[in-house]
Parts: structure tokens; sequence; C-alpha cells
């Protein structure tokens, strides 16, 4: 199939509601023979999170039961954490093959497949929770996504941001960029890769080694996500200083991709429910992220003694320009990441025009 004739394929409607009535159009039209057999179409999805992590994990539930009941239970959707079926950074090619239908993840962890997919997760002192949106939804993103994971099987859609995320933990104070040479940080995508050009170590891991890493000194540094999911992870127990703002990962969307020959065996209704349960799961993990954010960060200062700092402003200014070198450089290098990278920069130019007469200054009146 054409990825022009895919895409559209994908646009059914907007609302499950909607969609719904894709369920008139002729079997010729909504697909293979699956249509009308009255069988449950059962579905795994593999996560990289720990199974019912806060947050993120339960992100995938989430998922999982709105599929589920927006289907009405003709798509029954099993959720398997980080090695329950597969380890968690080899969910990408358990959905390629068709080993389970579904996968829960971030974009950034599969730059050796493609260099272009980390832009579908994080660039530094890049887009925000909500340009993040509507750079993907109405402003070509979520094409140029669909091509790169069309060479590998899937179909990709937006399933949860976290917003602006914290700036990791530390064991040492940050007061300039020499205090991050020689520091082995758990940092992944582009973000760990602005660490290395700054003389750190990038390090790789999935969220369940994590804490067991900096509490063992395997590790010096960790970022994770933001305060409720690293109050879950206990993450205060072995670092002491905790900082912001995250410059690496200002508004992360985070991934469900999907087996694109089991899509593509749905009729167009169900086709369009999956779609649509991804952008209310999207919705929805952003919005119980910045609730429950609220209240961790007062725990973790007043409960539990963390001291929250910020990066001094020239360290903030230094790190921005390493990380747009470093952002170009991957552009000029692979093709792929070039056409990604064009439209990512173009619409980010754009958005803080807009966002400079909107969204910050509203935020600097609020503050005055």
């Amino acid at each position: 199939m054409k990825r022009r004739e895919f895409v559209s394929k994908l646009g059914a409607g907007a609302l499950a509601g909607t969609a719904l009535a894709g369920c008139s159009r002729s079997s010729e039209q909504a697909g293979p023979a699956i249509i009308g057999s009255g069988k449950t179409i059962e579905w795994k999805m593999v996560t990289t999170w720990p199974k019912n992590f806060p947050g993120l994990g339960t992100g995938a539930n989430n998922l999982a039961r709105l599929i589920t009941e927006m289907s009405g239970g003709r798509i029954n959707v099993k959720v398997y954490g980080a090695k329950e079926l597969v380890p968690a950074f080899e969910i990408f090619d358990a959905v390629s093959r068709n080993t389970a239908q579904l996968g829960h993840g971030a974009a950034y962890y599969w730059k050796g497949k493609s260099q272009a997919a980390q832009f579908f997760a994080a660039v530094p002192f890049g887009l925000t929770a909500q340009e993040m949106n509507a750079w993907i939804y109405h402003g070509g993103g979520m094409e140029l996504w669909q091509e790169i994971y069309a060479d590998f099987n899937l179909v990709p859609m937006a399933a949860l941001n976290t917003g602006v995320q914290m700036g990791g933990w530390f064991n040492k104070r940050i007061d300039s960029l020499t205090d991050l040479e020689g520091l082995k940080m758990r940092i992944p995508g582009l973000g760990g890769e602005v660490l290395n050009r700054l003389g750190g170590t990038a390090v790789s891991l999935p969220g369940g080694e994590i804490f067991t890493s900096l509490q063992s000194g395997a590790i010096d540094a960790t970022e994770w996500v933001g305060p409720y999911n690293d109050l879950a992870f206990g993450l205060y127990k072995a670092a002491k200083y905790y900082y912001y703002p995250g410059w690496h990962e200002p508004g992360t969307t985070l991934e469900c991709f999907v087996n694109k020959e089991a899509f593509e065996a749905l009729p167009a209704d169900l086709q369009s429910i999956v779609t649509n349960a991804a952008k209310v799961a999207n919705l929805d993990g952003l919005s119980e992220l910045t609730a429950r954010n609220n209240a961790a960060l007062d725990d973790l200062v007043n409960k539990h003694g963390v001291q929250v700092l910020k990066f001094p402003d020239e360290v903030l200014k230094q790190i921005r320009e390493v990380s747009e070198q470093v952002v170009a450089e991957v552009a000029e290098n692979d093709p792929m990441s070039k056409k990604v990278y064009d439209s990512y920069i173009q619409f980010r130019e754009q958005a803080m025009a807009w966002h400079d007469v909107s969204e910050r200054a509203y935020l600097n009146a609020r503050a005055l």
C-alpha cells in the first residue's frame, strides 16, 4: 500500500462516535473477512515500562482499556510490562514481527533503527507538549512519522505526553559545564548526545533499572520524568539534588505503535477507534501527570527534604548552543533526519513567534 493511501485510510474520523458510522461501508472498502465474523480480536501490548508503573505503565493500561471499551469488546488488549513477554528495548522488533500487535514506549529508544525517530519523542530545547501535539496532528509531523515506521511494518501514534520534564537527579551540584565532565548519566536520545559532547557519558537504561544503578554508583546521575514518576521510583533515596528545567525533554511524546499488517486487517471503524483511543490517551496522560506532579513535588521537598535547584542560566545557555549543533549534525548526516528536522525547526520557529505573544506573555503577566 502506498503511503498516501495508508495515511488516507488512517483519517477515518476525529471521534470514536463518528468512526462507528464507518460500519455502513461495504466489505470491500472496510477490509478483509474479519468483518462480521463475530470473533473477538485478541491483541498483545508490550511496553518498555515496569508493569503498572504510575503514569507510564498505567498510561499503557489506559490505552488498552480505551481500545477494548471503545470497540465494544471487539478488540481485547492484554498488556505486558517490560520483561514479561520481551525485554524493554526489544518491543520494537516484537511488534514489527507481529509477536505482539501493540508497543508502548518512546521513539528515542529506537535511534539505532532510525536516527530520525528521535524527533518524535523529544528534542533538546524543542517543542513543548502543546506544540508537539500541534506539529504531529496539524503540522505534518504524523505523516513523516508514518513514513519512517512504515519501513519497519509499524504504524506510530502519540499516546501520552509528559510535559516539560525535570532536569535530573545528581549527587553533586552543577554550577558550571565542567561539573558535567566525566559524569555518567542515564539520559536517552538527543539529550544523551549533547551530554556526550559536553564531556559526560550518556547511559541508556530502561526505567526498571534506574534506581539500582543510581544507588550502586553504576551511574552518577539520572533523569527520568518528573516529580510524580520520580517519587514512585524513590529516586530521592539515591541522590540529593533535583535539578530543573528539563532542557533535554521539554514535551516528551510517548508512543503506541501497531503492527501494520494487524492494523490494516481491521475494518475501517476499528482502525479509527484504535487511532482515536491513542489520541484520548495522549491527552489524558498529559493531564494526569500535570495534576499529579503538583502534589508529588510538595512531597519530595517537604517530606523527603529534596533540594530542588535550577541549572544556572549560563549553563543552560551553553547547553543550548551545543544542543543546536548536535541536532543540526544529526540532520546533516541522515537524509530522513534532515527531512524531519526541516519540518520540526520551521514549526518551532512559528510556534515561538506565536507563544511569545500568547503563552509566554500570559505566564509572565501571571507572575507579576
